[in-house]
């Protein structure tokens, strides 16, 4: 029990990590266009990016892929960044109207770049041994649980400000993708590509 709070804790700290906030980034903006009434939608996106960036672990960890992290620490804030702007250019729409099937494997792909920036993290904090999947499984499921800390925040501050300072859906989206984005392009800027 002791082992697994101990990797659980390394998941749930590194996506709470203030240092690496750009995984809260992208988590923020996923869901920026949804309330609590529209929960299984939300529900299904984090579940398609926990998939898809577990996966990635799965495959990075046991060295099945291997790919350039400067690369993979360009791709996780252009994701942010193509999330945000979709969310912009949807702003207002209904989030019933088309593109979910769209949404859900844009997500997927998305979840798989951000595994492989939590792989090298991952890696280098466990080593080698024979127990690699379990650790890994464990700390997935700390980031997990760190994921649904932050979309709970994100749709109880989208219910606050909906409702209490009568904020329109539209003009919630838009001011919380702007301000990601804001956040974004420091980091973009700051990649050893550029």
């Amino acid at each position: 029990m002791n082992e697994f709070l101990i990797y659980f804790n390394l998941g749930l700290s590194h996506v709470l990590d203030w240092n690496a906030y750009d995984h809260v980034l992208f988590l923020i903006v996923l869901v920026a266009s949804y309330t609590f009434l529209e929960w299984k939608r939300v529900f299904w996106l984090v579940t398609t990016f926990t998939l898809g960036h577990t996966l990635a672990l799965i495959l990075a960890t046991f060295n099945i892929v291997r790919v350039n992290s400067t690369y993979v620490e360009l791709l996780i804030p252009i994701t942010i960044f193509i999330t945000a702007l979709y969310n912009i250019f949807r702003a207002g729409k209904s989030n019933k109207e088309g593109g979910v099937s769209i949404l859900i494997v844009t997500t997927l792909f998305f979840g798989v770049i951000h595994g492989l920036g939590f792989s090298s993290f991952f890696m280098g904090s466990v080593g080698s041994g024979k127990d690699k999947f379990v650790w890994l499984m464990e700390f997935a499921l700390g980031i997990e649980a760190a994921q649904a800390i932050v979309v709970t925040c994100v749709l109880i501050l989208a219910l606050i400000f909906q409702s209490i300072f009568n904020f329109s859906k539209r003009d919630w989206v838009l001011v919380v993708s702007s301000i990601v984005i804001g956040l974004v392009i420091p980091i973009l800027l700051a990649n050893n590509i550029f």
